[in-house]
């Protein structure tokens, strides 16, 4: 094939081209609006479950407080039992912190996405 043909070639098929390229831009437009739109879904859903689950410690945590100073009959030591058990929770969410939420996260991410190339 050679430069006359290979020009003549491209003369013939120009709207056949254009409209190739155009098809090609809509599907990445679309699938970028698709892969946006999943992403914000997730990120609403996170958020709210994180807002939520902030709320359940901090009912349970005042629950607690007030049943260990009931129980000790005694404010402080019945809340600062409760603090105590909350900073142990913390520390330990942290030291494990990789195990229990990043390595989850990226399997999660990588499978998300391993998935929607085969689709």
């Amino acid at each position: 094939m050679g430069p006359e043909n290979f020009g003549s070639f491209l003369k013939e098929n120009k709207e056949l081209l254009k409209d190739y390229i155009d098809v090609r831009l809509k599907i990445f437009r679309l699938e970028s609006i698709k892969m946006a739109s999943k992403s914000a879904g997730y990120l609403v859903f996170i958020l709210v479950s994180l807002f939520l689950v902030f709320l359940i410690f901090l009912f349970a945590g005042l629950m607690l407080g007030f049943w260990l100073s009931a129980v000790f009959k005694s404010n402080t030591i019945g809340f600062g039992l409760t603090t105590l058990l909350l900073i142990i929770i913390f520390v330990v969410i942290v030291l494990l912190r990789n195990k229990l939420f990043i390595d989850p996260i990226i399997r999660t991410v990588i499978n998300k996405a391993a998935d929607e190339e085969e689709e």
